[in-house]
């Protein structure tokens, strides 16, 4: 096959994930980006294993994950194909970290808390600090509920009403996933592993519905968050609230496209404007 596969990149040998799940990762990554547009063919296996140095059993591994995502479609004698709809549940993380690998790198998250981008980030950070991937700048903004002031969730399931304490509650948890973004980004400037690095977070007096990561300006990542009866502890006494469950929520992933109309290109630019939009009315200065 003379077709160039440069995208598809190398594997890591110091990366711990197997190699057919560092295949997945990359062509997962051509995908999502539209490297390879929808109905495309992949490579052969015998192509990928050898751009990959690794067995065709490893190749046909790493294929099996991308089936079972529905990313692909394998056809009997011809190959597999890049589904025509891509627009679905996707993990974030390796989105992240594909996302470093650009020279500046820009993170705009609107949500609940931040924990995820939180924790997503960190894996993206430890591979900076080992030189694994070297952004020179990286800029992030997080637009989070301000949780001092009253809000319509979370609440007191009891009274269906704001409470303070519910609030003093989640104030808490996003002050320590904000606090932590802050930390963990302007270390790096400190160590001075990266030349430029800001993050900013302002809040707004909505409640949180949903959660948006906006990547490098071209890739967004959309999901609801469902509002849940549980019960917790609020000042050591229990209590059942209205909550906000935003941890394993599904992502739904648009990314920016060559054709000028298309669906992913046209979501992304209304995610951009709707972010800069409250950024720049509303919100205000966290800790002001």
């Amino acid at each position: 096959m003379a077709e160039d596969l440069d995208y598809l990149g190398k594997l890591d040998p110091d990366d711990p994930k197997q190699a057919s799940q560092q295949i997945a990762n990359k062509l997962r990554a051509a995908i999502l980006t539209r490297r390879l547009q929808p109905g495309d063919k992949l490579p052969s296996q015998p192509d990928l294993a050898n751009r990959y140095g690794v067995a065709r059993e490893t190749v046909k591994r790493a294929l099996e994950i991308l089936r079972t995502e529905r990313l692909i479609v394998t056809r009997q004698g011809s190959g597999a194909f890049v589904r025509a709809q891509t627009q679905r549940a996707v993990e974030l993380r390796p989105h992240i970290e594909a996302s470093f690998e650009r020279p500046h790198v820009t993170i705009d998250f609107a949500g609940f808390s931040g924990e995820t981008l939180r924790d997503a980030l960190a894996e993206a950070l430890d591979k900076v600090r080992v030189g694994r991937l070297a952004p020179e700048t990286i800029a992030v903004r997080v637009l989070l509920s301000d949780m001092t002031v009253p809000m319509a969730l979370p609440a007191r399931a009891e009274t269906q009403s704001d409470d303070p304490a519910v609030r003093e509650r989640a104030e808490r948890i996003t002050r320590r996933a904000a606090d932590g973004i802050i930390d963990q980004v302007a270390e790096l400037g400190d160590l001075g592993l990266i030349r430029s690095t800001t993050v900013e977070v302002r809040l707004h007096r909505a409640s949180p519905l949903f959660k948006l990561y906006i990547l490098n300006g071209e890739e967004v990542f959309y999901g609801f968050y469902p509002v849940v009866e549980r019960t917790v502890s609020v000042k050591g006494e229990p209590m059942a609230i209205y909550d906000l469950m935003g941890k394993d929520v599904p992502l739904f992933h648009y990314a920016v496209t060559d054709e000028e109309g298309s669906h992913g290109t046209q979501f992304v630019e209304a995610s951009r404007q709707w972010f800069d939009s409250v950024w720049s009315t509303i919100a205000y200065r966290y800790g002001a």
